[in-house]
């Protein structure tokens, strides 16, 4: 597990089986996503880059992951941006007294990653322990971790 750049992180996930049909399920701790190699916040820091216009390569040098794992996290939320986007934008209404609604940005990576941003600080201004939470961490656990993955899976 990678965390910040040049940090690497030892785990070993638990696993558990369900009691009713008796299939194993892998149980991961709220800072990973499934399937991925590198904690939250280095993947969040990553599409934030993303979302101001930087590639894949210079967000590579920055965050320390091969080019291709960060050009894959960039395509993926690429394809979800706008379920993301939506998505967080319902949660910002239903959370804030007062929503202030991200402007705009005419790329669908920005506007899924501001409404992100928007909704973590509704969050947090409702509840002062969401400080503690990283964007990222909130945002993977409000979508059980499913911002890169592909938007007809079920999973």
């Amino acid at each position: 597990m990678r965390g910040e750049p040049g940090a690497r992180l030892f785990f070993r996930p638990r696993r558990t089986r369900c009691w009713k049909c008796l299939v194993t399920h892998v149980l991961l701790a709220g800072t990973t996503w499934p399937r991925r190699a590198d904690t939250a916040e280095v993947i969040g820091a990553g599409l934030e880059t993303a979302a101001l216009g930087l590639g894949h390569r210079r967000i590579a040098v920055q965050l320390d992951p091969a080019e291709s794992t960060v050009r894959g996290w960039i395509r993926w939320f690429a394809l979800r941006a706008e379920d993301v986007r939506r998505f967080f934008t319902i949660a910002l209404v239903a959370i804030a007294d007062d929503p202030v609604m991200p402007e705009p940005s005419g790329s669908p990576v920005a506007d899924a990653v501001a409404a992100v941003i928007a909704a973590h600080g509704a969050a947090a201004g409702k509840w002062s322990a969401m400080n503690t939470v990283s964007r990222w961490v909130f945002a993977g656990r409000v979508m059980a971790g499913r911002l890169l993955t592909c938007p007809l899976s079920p999973d």
